[in-house]
């Protein structure tokens, strides 16, 4: 009896201070209004079918496998995140909420507070089921400083004030203030407690290459260190019979090869040994993709599609850490002397536009009176010499024996040819830009450790705005955070803290024009182009849906995303033979406008 009391006292001490647990008496509250969506469009085909493997490439093989800590934002970055499911997600046309790892959401009246009945046939890839406690073990593995993650500790602190357990499969997630559009701060990921377990002080050399569970269609199933990954999908994925999920996800492998050269990787694909290629690059799609003598016989095609997508920030980021970029006349000097028209007009043949601001494609929450400043000597000059600077014997800008000369990182062999263009009128204007490529792993490992002077680079984005993560002063002066401009201002700060609180749209769109306003004015990212579309090039045994891609599409051959491609056996055995009998077809360019932006 006495052995039974003393371990009934042991067990409400570790119920007591476990963190993953709560009390058994923890109830909902009454009058939840369960809210689902059972009765949104369709948007993959019935006709889609399993099966095939899908060979691709990525341009370097990844520093981690890791999904949070030191360089997991990389070029496989977006793999590893796509392999796991959020517990809602949105329709990618119509923008309606839809049920994912939860079957059921409601809302609280305070404006912080979602509910959610979890998919009790959700489960891990290694067959655990997915359930509260890995909500609330997200929690915990965030915001642990032994994952060495700035952004998440934070985010998971500042933003997410806590996860309730009701029961196995009933939650409610908290965030730290009222929320507008509250689902995008807290529809959280769970992470696997049982598979991370306690988290060690060495968790990111521990981790580094271990292949965690997935509650996505897919998991890594083989790795050639420096050469490839491949993923496989799961045969008996809980999410198979999923209204939402039929028709997606269709192939039953994803290779993916490090081919770092792009003209390597078209060669790849011209001699089949890849299935895909993206033709956006201008001379890609007018001249070389159309001269292949595989698409002139039949057996690739080609692919115009208009989507309408937020649009990510591409550009010139300056490192405010650097002396030369703490005057603002410097700052402002540099974008006036970027002759971004010419690169438009003579090399992209005008099949860009002109990005204006970091913030383009966002409706209504993008500002629409900024405008990029133009290419101009004069203004170059005026600048320079109301902070000091003179030419010198070289024409450049000196000032206390200091050049105006700036290293200029980049990674896409594809984009020397645009920045060779923007180094020679630079020069024009006193500038030198020493143009520095780098594999994308390490171009983009030196950007996070703010090493670079100036990065040549672009972010993927999302469907609002989002500020902090760029431009707060939190993440300033600090490696592994995106403030890639380390830029640190306490009015933005202000701004952005004000953008992330507040509840009523029309004043958060305000917001956003001012803090856009503010970004213009500071003048540390100098934005270049962006593209409303995606071109692919793809062999003739991958079909596509009628509609063959989302609104939101930026591939039509993005697996882990709304691709809705799969693999037709029967054309790939007639393809096959009639190259052996040099037997051609007529070639095929097809151009989408279902969801050209207006």
């Amino acid at each position: 009896m006495k052995i039974k009391l003393l371990l009934l006292s042991l067990l409400w001490v570790f119920l007591s201070f476990s963190p993953n647990l709560l009390w058994a008496n923890e109830k909902l509250p009454e009058g939840i209004k369960w809210i689902t969506n059972n009765t949104a469009p369709i948007y993959a085909s019935p006709n889609a079918k399993k099966g095939g493997t899908y060979r691709t490439n990525i341009q370097s093989f990844p520093l981690t496998l890791r999904h949070v800590g030191p360089d997991s934002n990389g070029v496989f970055a977006g793999v590893i995140r796509g392999l796991n499911r959020s517990i809602i997600t949105i329709h990618p046309n119509t923008e309606e909420l839809l049920p994912d790892l939860a079957t059921h959401w409601a809302y609280d009246d305070d404006n912080k507070t979602m509910y959610f009945k979890l998919d009790q046939s959700a489960r891990w890839s290694d067959g655990a089921p997915v359930t509260a406690d890995d909500y609330l073990y997200t929690l915990t593995f965030m915001r642990s400083k032994n994952i060495i993650a700035p952004f998440y500790n934070n985010f998971y602190t500042e933003v997410i004030d806590k996860v309730i357990k009701y029961d196995d499969f009933t939650i409610a997630v908290v965030a730290t203030k009222p929320r507008a559009e509250l689902y995008r701060w807290v529809a959280l990921e769970p992470t696997p407690e049982h598979f991370y377990g306690e988290i060690p002080k060495d968790f990111v050399r521990r981790f580094n290459w271990k292949i965690a569970p997935t509650t996505g269609a897919y998991e890594i199933d083989k790795m050639r260190k420096g050469k490839s990954i491949t993923l496989k999908r799961k045969k008996n994925w809980w999410g198979k019979d999923k209204r939402y999920f039929k028709g997606r996800f269709n192939v039953d492998t994803i290779r993916y090869t490090v081919i770092r050269d792009l003209n390597a990787t078209f060669e790849f694909f011209q001699n089949n040994r890849i299935d895909t290629f993206p033709v956006i690059f201008p001379n890609y799609w007018h001249q070389k993709s159309k001269d292949m003598s595989v698409y002139k016989d039949g057996y690739v095609k080609r692919i115009w599609f208009y989507n309408d997508v937020p649009q990510g920030a591409m550009g010139f980021w300056l490192n405010q850490a650097n002396e030369l970029f703490k005057d603002r006349n410097v700052r402002y000097a540099f974008a006036h002397g970027v002759n971004m028209e010419k690169v438009l007009t003579k090399v992209l043949r005008n099949d860009y536009s002109r990005q204006h601001n970091h913030y383009t494609g966002y409706g209504k929450y993008t500002n629409p009176n900024i405008k990029a400043r133009e290419y101009s000597v004069d203004k170059v000059e005026k600048l320079m010499e109301e902070s000091g600077w003179r030419r010198g014997s070289d024409g450049i800008w000196t000032k206390n024996n200091k050049r105006f000369s700036v290293f200029v990182n980049y990674s896409v062999e594809a984009h020397t040819q645009r920045l060779v263009v923007l180094k020679e009128e630079a020069k024009k204007a006193g500038i030198e830009l020493k143009l520095k490529r780098l594999d994308g792993s390490s171009s983009w490992k030196l950007n996070l450790e703010k090493k670079h002077e100036v990065a040549w680079t672009g972010f993927s984005t999302g469907l609002r705005p989002v500020f902090w993560q760029h431009y707060h002063s939190d993440n300033a002066f600090k490696v592994q955070t995106n403030n890639f401009t380390n830029t640190a201002d306490p009015d933005l700060d202000k701004m952005i803290e004000s953008y992330r609180v507040t509840l009523e749209i029309p004043e958060r769109i305000k917001l956003s024009h001012m803090i856009q306003e503010k970004l213009h004015e500071i003048g540390a990212f100098v934005p270049a182009y962006y593209v409303g579309y995606t071109r692919e090039a793809y062999w003739r045994w991958w079909r596509l849906p009628d509609t063959p891609g989302t609104k939101l599409s930026e591939s039509m051959f993005d697996v882990l995303g709304t691709a809705l491609f799969w693999f037709d056996e029967k054309l790939h055995k007639e393809t096959i033979a009639a190259m052996k009998n040099r037997k051609t077809f007529e070639p095929e360019t097809f151009i989408d406008t279902t969801f050209k932006a207006e």
